[in-house]
This record gives structure tokens, sequence and C-alpha cells, in this order.
């Protein structure tokens, strides 16, 4: 295969598709070693899934965008990082769906939860922002840029205080999943499993590499608009570890690491718009992609408001056992395709 040359639409498929294997493959085997480090090192399974799993299952997400931005491929770059935050978020119907005792809203309820969920409220405004703001740069890169990594790292903060001093906390009900380390397993060893997570992390990231040559082909030998190939193939693909990463902890019981790991990972793609448009050197990427890829920015604000709404309410049982919120993130998302695919058309 024509690793770093011009690829047939075949290769490109086939690249794409083997991409897509390493992807689940490493993302199944990061929930337990991020579960036992939550452990292992006290920092809890909220933090840990906001800061480790949704880092590490960021990865093949972020250095796709970040190397479409350098090629000049804004439109690819944008909507593969948005379009992953509303995949990501209807995911957790799937998990939803897993628990089928409760719903996984009321079960998973925690602090660090609401307040990550409000700190990606913010960051994807901030986005929004960008984009309706004055097109300057300096040396290249739009203010807002330097603001979301700042957001992010002092919201991070923000929420690691707040857990270690909350002023308030959920009700505990019979449902309730608290967060209890779970006693010394015998297995391997810390420094092991560090290694073993810079590895997989390491196998996620050239994956996201490669997913960007090949939606490139995709892109140029089908005649789809990148908007389309980013929100329908690349977000959804880069993804895949945070749907297995997910569904594994809500299987093993860690409620609040499947929820945090979501929200978190959520919080940290928002910082591919700010790396891509540092890697665009074309001006401010925020006000070089349509209002098509705009769109799920505002879609995403929409679906994490109704997250939140459903981590506050708690409903124990919803329509088809899952929560209210699972069925309105379900109607939200593909309401967001079908526009999308429409508009491409058009």
């Amino acid at each position: 295969m024509p690793f770093l040359g011009d690829m047939s639409l075949t290769e490109s498929i086939a690249l794409f598709c083997a991409c897509t294997v390493i992807i689940v493959l490493a993302g199944t085997q990061l929930t337990n070693i991020v579960d036992e480090l939550a452990d292992r090192t006290g920092l809890g399974e909220a933090l840990a899934g906001a800061v480790l799993l949704g880092m590490a299952t960021s990865l093949p997400g972020i250095v796709l965008s970040v190397t479409a931005g350098y090629n000049a491929q804004p439109e690819l770059a944008l909507s593969n990082a948005l379009g992953g935050i509303a995949v990501q978020t209807l995911f957790l119907t799937v998990a939803d769906m897993c628990l089928r005792r409760v719903n996984l809203e009321h079960a998973a309820a925690s602090i660090g939860n609401l307040m990550q969920g409000t700190l990606l409220l913010c960051l994807l405004s901030l986005i929004l922002v960008g984009a309706f703001s004055p097109n300057v740069t300096v040396w290249g890169v739009h203010p807002i840029t330097p603001l979301l990594l700042a957001g992010y790292f002092y919201g991070m903060t923000v929420v690691r205080r707040g857990q270690a001093d909350a002023m308030w906390f959920p009700a505990r009900t019979r449902e309730t999943r608290e967060d209890v380390p779970d006693e010394a397993s015998g297995g391997k060893s810390l420094p092991r499993l560090w290694i073993s997570f810079a590895g997989l992390a390491l196998a996620l990231g050239i994956s996201g590499w490669l997913l960007q040559r090949a939606a490139t082909v995709l892109s140029v030998e089908t005649g789809l608009a990148q908007a389309v190939i980013g929100v329908l193939l690349t977000s959804i693909v880069t993804s895949l570890p945070e749907l297995v990463t997910t569904v594994s902890a809500v299987r093993r019981g860690a409620l609040t690491l499947a929820v945090s790991g979501i929200i978190g990972g959520n919080a940290f793609d928002t910082l591919f718009a700010a790396a891509s448009d540092i890697a665009y050197r074309d001006g401010s990427i925020y006000h070089a992609v349509p209002d098509r890829v705009l769109l799920w920015v505002a879609l995403s604000v929409l679906m994490t408001g109704v997250l939140l709404l459903g981590l506050i309410r708690r409903e124990k049982h919803g329509p088809g056992r899952i929560g209210f919120e699972s069925i309105a993130l379900i109607v939200l998302y593909f309401s967001g395709v079908a526009m999308v695919v429409a508009d491409s058309m058009g």
C-alpha cells in the first residue's frame, strides 16, 4: 500500500477498516487499565475518566483533526472534532440500554460529572463565539484558541477542587453506584499499568494519523463533502473507543467512570478546535468552515444540556426502560445527520 503517497479508493477503504479495528481493540483494553489506575493512584473514577480515559480515547480524533488542519482541510478538521462530541454523547444512550435495571443518569449522578458537563457547555460556547467574532489572528492563531486552552485547564482545576471540597452531593438511593476503590487485585504493578496505558494511547494516536489520509482519499474519490466524511465516518470511528470503554465500564459496574469518560472526553475534544487552529496556517479555522459544521457546535450544546437535565432529574425509569434524555439525544443526533446530509446534497 502506498503508505504516504497516493492511494486508490480500495486501498483507502482497507486502511480505514484496519485503523477501525486497531482503535476498537486498543479502546477495549483501556477501561480496565484506567479503572485500576483510578483506584491505585487515588484519582477516583470521575477524574480518571475525564483526564486519563477521556484524553487517551480522544487521541485518534485530535491527531486526525490537527493533521487535517495542517493540510488546509478545515472542514474535515472541525467536523471530525464536533461530530465526535455529538456521537460520543449519543453513546451514553447505548450504555443506558445496557443498564436495564435503572436509568444510567440516575445511578451515575455525581458532582464531578455535573461540573464537567457545565465546563463542556462553556468550551463549546467559546467555539461559537470564535466563529462569530471578528476574523483576526495573531501569528495565524485566533484569540479564542488560547482562551479555549486556558478555559479547559482552569476548568479541570475547578472540577478537581469541587470534588475534593464539594458543597453539596446527589441524594443517595438504592440504585446509586458510588465510586468506591476496589481492593488491590495483585495484578500488574503501577509502572506496568502506566506503560500499558501509554502503549495503547500511542496506537490510538497513530491510527488517527492514518485515518486522515484515508478520509482525504474517500472524500476526493466519492465526491462527498468533508463535513459528511467528518460527521458520518471519521468522527464515529475515532469515537469508537468511547463506545467500547463506556459499555465495558457499565458492565463492570463503574458507572461514574462510564459517564465521566464521555463528558470528560468531550471537554477535551473541544481542544481539537484549538489545536487545529494552531496547525491551520491560512488564518482563523473558525471562519474557514461552512455553517453545516457550526451546526454541530450548537447541536452539541443542546445535547449536553439535555444530558445535564438527565443527571439532575435522575429519572429511574423512562420510556423503553431508558431515560427521557436518552430518547431526546437519539432524536437530536439523527436530526443533525439528516440536516448535514441534506445541506451537502443541496
